[in-house]
């Protein structure tokens, strides 16, 4: 492509026929909106923007560039650096938000508590609880469950500096799974910077209770987030880390090995892909603990093959990727309405890869619809890197379709 012919659409159809009439648009634009002389935008930026490497906004420029246009900077041609999230701008997403920095913000209770008995039993009570919320992560958006989850990931620190021994021991050890739970609703939500916060209060919990499993675990929980944010070496430090620990239990070591191939495939390594999924698909039969947490892999039907189909999306195998996912969804049940949305945006993308636009567009339409009932970040930028797939025919009759199917998550971003 030897120039960004999406800016330089979105150009024209807003009236301003030069680059010169678009910096000068754009710059009174932004100083209105963020009531700011100082924000400026030259013609020559705006030259580069139409140029074959347009690089990538500022934030503030990012919102500018959407409040003018209608459109965020991944649908303007500009390059999208790893772990970039739309911000949202509507109301019901603020409020959403507000909600969730409140949320987080108690999860903390500073200065001494007072003193109570504690119960052995609140140990069973609160870890029969997790199974139930890892169901329900599968049915509902993360906004509802983690307005649950927080209050009570609280009252078990609360309890925790009142009991002693063993009891002590229990409710750090389910207190590091609820907070690794917390971390995953926030990844979902699309709020990294707050799933980082919850997977370290997971990693210092862990450590407080002295379970080299745990540890593991919450390492894993880290890597997942650094897997979000593009660090393709920071995925494989960590999980290395879990795995240097020869008293872990299979569960983990699997967890590791999956997560350690993302990071691989994010640093373009396919045979490092392929040989760890393999080394823990050899591992899987011998997960057979009975830790509360962690049990994606024997709970998630073709659970390695999703982490290989992922894989493989992310390095460009579209046939590969596409013939791996029709054989994941298959066995994928209905009521898995989350991971099904975002495995089908997957599918989608890699038949686009593939040079198979039709396809593609069918499974999109499915997945707008999912994508708009659970609010999960995820899914909207797997659809969002579907879009940019789709370029080479957003002219062409398809490309007017994909937009047509998912217009109801565009509109709504």
């Amino acid at each position: 492509m030897s120039r960004n012919d999406a800016l330089r659409a979105a150009r024209l159809k807003a009236g301003w026929r030069s680059v010169e009439a678009a910096a000068a648009g754009l710059q009174a634009h932004g100083q209105r909106l963020l009531d700011e002389d100082h924000f400026t935008v030259s013609a020559r930026t705006w030259r580069r923007w139409e140029g074959p490497r347009p690089g990538w906004p500022s934030e503030e420029t990012a919102l500018v560039l959407h409040d003018a246009l209608g459109r965020w900077p991944e649908d303007l041609g500009f390059t999208t650096p790893p772990g970039w999230i739309r911000p949202e701008h509507h109301e019901e997403t603020t409020m959403q938000n507000a909600r969730l920095l409140e949320v987080t913000a108690a999860a903390l209770v500073p200065g001494p508590l007072a003193q109570q008995t504690v119960d052995p039993a609140l140990v069973d009570y609160f870890q029969s609880q997790l199974e139930g919320h890892y169901r329900a992560d599968m049915l509902l958006g993360p906004h509802d469950l983690i307005g649950t989850l927080g209050p009570q990931y609280q009252l078990i620190d609360k309890l925790t500096r009142s009991a002693t021994g063993e009891t002590r021991r229990g409710l750090l050890r389910v207190g590091a799974a609820y907070a690794a739970l917390v971390g995953w609703l926030y990844q979902d939500a699309g709020d990294l910077s707050a799933a980082a916060f919850w997977r370290g209060i997971t990693q210092e919990i862990a450590l407080r209770a002295r379970d080299p499993h745990l540890i593991g675990y919450a390492m894993v929980n880290s890597a997942q987030v650094r897997t979000d944010l593009g660090d393709g070496a920071g995925v494989v430090d960590l999980c290395e880390a879990a795995l240097d620990d020869d008293r872990v239990v299979p569960k983990i070591r699997v967890m590791a090995m999956q997560q350690q191939a993302h990071g691989a495939s994010l640093l373009r390594d396919r045979s490092a892909v392929d040989r760890l999924i393999d080394d823990a698909d050899r591992l899987l039969s011998r997960v057979d603990d009975d830790l509360p947490w962690g049990n994606a892999c024997r709970r998630t039907p073709g659970y390695l093959e999703v982490q290989r189909a992922t894989c493989y999306g992310r390095l460009g195998l579209g046939a590969e990727a596409s013939d791996l996912w029709a054989q994941v969804l298959a066995a994928v049940p209905g009521t898995a309405r989350r991971d099904r949305g975002v495995y089908m945006a997957r599918h989608a993308t890699a038949a686009a890869t593939a040079r198979q636009p039709e396809q593609a567009v069918e499974i999109a339409r499915k997945v707008a619809t999912i994508a708009v009932e659970t609010g999960s970040a995820r899914m909207r930028r797997e659809l969002a890197t579907l879009e940019r797939t789709m370029r080479p025919w957003q002219d062409a009759p398809v490309g007017r379709d994909l937009a047509e199917a998912l217009a109801p998550v565009t509109e709504g971003s």
